[in-house]
């Protein structure tokens, strides 16, 4: 599956699951006008897959937005999930639409391991710094401590970046919404941007088209 994986260029977009508010539609609009402002001068050298981290279908939110940004570059789909031991309902209740490659979690830890076999300690550590500063700030505000699934979402996420960056030569990231939520899973890309992981200039930032006033 890595072999067949590196033949292409990774799309992954990151964002808010069901509970975003918006209609996915003109999200997706976005997103790919985006992609083209982002390609406009260098288009990725090799196809495009879309790489999605086994969200459940759902009505609105990363799962809806995906499938339509999928449907109109008529690319394929791949699925990076967690392993059975950590999250046995993980797989089961990803959507796999369009999904043509699937790639288990240990299957991305022991190709970066193989490569450098201090970065997922170092992963580790970063993602659990974050959630202990990220949960100060939540009990100083009243709030609850995030839920113990962060962590090894967090983990999937960076690590099949990470993973996608090195197998395939490159990669595009793009997020649902500006900013990003300062609690969510997504908020924790900043990991693999300060490892070194991944890029600043392989990132697409949303934001609103602009209007004007005459």
């Amino acid at each position: 599956m890595l072999e067949r994986l590196a033949g292409f260029h990774p799309l992954v977009i990151e964002g808010m699951s069901g509970y975003d508010p918006r209609d996915p539609e003109p999200v997706a609009q976005r997103i790919l006008a985006l992609l083209t402002e982002q390609w406009s001068a260098e288009k990725p050298c090799k196809p495009l897959i879309l790489v999605t981290q086994g969200d459940p279908l759902e009505p609105r939110g990363i799962s809806a937005i995906t499938r339509l940004v999928s449907d109109a570059l008529d690319v394929p789909r791949a699925l990076a999930f967690l392993d059975h031991h950590i999250a046995d309902y993980h797989k089961p209740n990803a959507d796999c639409y369009r999904v043509e490659l699937e790639v288990a979690f240990s299957s991305l830890v022991d190709y970066l391991q193989s490569g450098d076999p201090g970065v997922i300690e170092r992963l580790e550590k970063a993602i659990d710094a974050g959630l202990s500063e990220k949960n100060a700030r939540r009990a100083s505000e009243g709030g609850p401590a995030l839920r113990d699934y962060y962590f090894d979402f967090a983990m999937l996420q960076e690590v099949t970046k990470a993973a996608c960056n090195q197998i395939c030569g490159d990669i595009t990231l793009v997020h649902t919404s500006e900013p990003v939520a300062e609690y969510s899973v997504s908020s924790f890309y900043t990991v693999g941007l300060d490892l070194d992981l991944i890029a600043g200039g392989q990132i697409v930032a949303y934001r609103e088209e602009r209007t004007y006033e005459p």
